[in-house]
């Protein structure tokens, strides 16, 4: 039976007692047999660096191929990984228990390719965290958009209130500085990914869907099939399970689970709902209602009133573990963020300097949304960069009216990723159903000499400028600030 939609279910599992069940963290390994060395393929990726990092807290040697040394690549070098940047033959291991790719790897990728003919274990990225998640306590986040925010915050949350956890996460915490950390707790936050299906293979104890707008078309095809994927992962939670949806979801009579709880920062038919909302010197004030009690003056030190939705969720998995409230209160006020999640990168005088990983047009949206909330009228400048063509062909129309909000707004070319280019599909498609007539588009060169002839000098009195985006645009950031510094 259903709960009502603003409420829950009567509570007659203590969620703490099921996750004492599972005891202390199993060593890794892909069923009877451990794993001693495991081999990942797109290692640098976000999620396989985590799982590459798992690996190695669990004692197993580890290796790996990615197609370009990054930040990333260069922190598990140094944390002892063997990784090479050639698809080359020669430099594999042979003695490896496990191979592990990412989707994104080709299927005629010659590494791939000669583990498969050569009879080594090979998986993906979502079987490991298949075989997990049957062998521990979950809280499993999805949805298309806030994921990875509040997976890092209720990751934070049971951290620093010394709950414990192991965290999977879709980003880099700046508390700790990585996307990963291990913990003897038999209890694992996960960022569940819609992509490829693969969030279809958790087992969730407790979950949380934030959104299932249309996104991954170039998989499901219609936003219905979107939407039935999340129907079908509220499906996936074990026995008593918990589901935390945000109140409003298209399929929200659909989803099937055990007990549920809904949010949403305003309004009060949602069981989780923010009251006496202030901002106070760039940081938000509210008081948090949930189900049995309210949690007064908590304090987010993050930017948008979609990360102060983002924290009600997170509160709320920590509410159901039964963690006090002051522990609650005292981690969000710490909580400082994600990076390349509404990311304070400059902020000196009157000029605020933002990066932000928006690529779909509901998260950008809430990001010029939020930059509106804290700084009012100042003028907003958006640097835009899409992300994968299919994505700009189907989801246009959505990226131009979110950035209509803008007082300006700076359009690179499209970043293709795993995809080739399609006919007629650009940057100038955007551009040409905007209806702000300040929009222009950019290569990168242009966009650095405009930075540093124009920007500043045309704004003496200062602005908000929000680079976004899911390519490479994060090359650019550095480059930016200096010429903000400079001024």
């Amino acid at each position: 039976m259903n709960p009502p939609s603003g409420g829950m279910e009567t509570l007659e599992i203590d969620m703490t007692s099921e996750a004492n069940k599972y005891g202390t963290m199993n060593q890794p390994g892909m069923g009877p047999d451990p794993v001693r060395s495991v081999y990942l393929i797109g290692i640098g990726g976000i999620g396989m660096s985590a799982l590459a990092r798992y690996f190695q807290a669990a004692g197993a040697q580890v290796g790996g191929y990615d197609r370009t040394p990054t930040p990333l690549t260069r922190e598990l070098e140094a944390a002892g990984m063997a990784i090479h940047y050639q698809e080359d033959l020669t430099a594999l291991p042979r003695e490896v228990d496990l191979v592990v790719y990412t989707p994104a790897i080709p299927a005629d990728h010659a590494e791939l390719r000669y583990f498969r003919e050569h009879g080594y274990r090979v998986v993906k990225r979502s079987d490991v965290l298949q075989w997990i998640t049957q062998r521990s306590f979950n809280i499993c986040v999805a949805g298309t958009h806030g994921k990875t925010t509040i997976t890092t915050m209720v990751a934070h949350l049971l951290r620093d209130s010394g709950y414990g956890c192991n965290a999977f996460l879709g980003g880099i915490s700046v508390n700790y500085g990585t996307n990963f950390w291990s913990d003897p707790r038999n209890v694992f936050v996960i960022e569940a990914d819609e992509y490829d299906r693969s969030f279809l293979k958790l087992s969730p104890d407790v979950a949380v869907i934030t959104a299932m707008d249309p996104d991954h078309l170039d998989i499901y095809g219609t936003g219905e099939a979107v939407e039935e994927a999340f129907v079908s992962f509220s499906r996936r939670l074990k026995t008593g399970g918990l589901l935390i949806c945000r109140e409003g979801l298209a399929r929200d009579r659909d989803l099937q689970a055990p007990r549920r709880l809904t949010y949403r920062l305003a309004g009060e038919t949602a069981a989780v709902h923010a009251r006496n909302l202030t901002v106070r010197d760039g940081r938000y004030c509210f008081d948090v209602v949930l189900p049995d009690r309210t949690i007064e003056q908590v304090e987010l030190h993050m930017g948008g009133l979609h990360n102060v939705e983002n924290s009600l969720a997170a509160i709320a998995v920590a509410d159901s573990l039964g963690i006090d409230a002051a522990a609650i209160r005292k981690a969000v006020a710490g909580f400082r963020g994600v990076k390349r999640r509404f990311e304070y990168v400059f902020r000196e005088g009157n000029q605020v300097f933002i990066d932000d990983y928006a690529h779909h047009p509901a998260e950008l949206d809430a990001l010029i949304a939020g930059v509106r909330s804290l700084f009012g009228s100042r003028k907003c400048t958006v640097i835009f960069q899409p992300h994968l063509f299919t994505r700009t062909r189907d989801l246009a129309e959505g990226f131009a009216a979110a950035l209509d909000r803008a007082d300006e707004v700076i359009l690179l070319p499209i970043y293709p990723a795993r995809e080739q280019p399609l006919a007629g599909v650009s940057s100038e498609l955007i551009a040409s159903k905007m209806k702000n007539p300040r929009h222009r588009v950019m290569d990168r060169g242009a966009l650095l000499d405009w930075l540093g002839s124009s920007y500043v000098t045309a704004n003496p009195a200062g602005g908000v400028l929000v680079s976004a985006g899911a390519g490479d645009i994060d090359t650019l950031v550095q480059p930016i600030c200096g010429m903000l510094k400079e001024g």
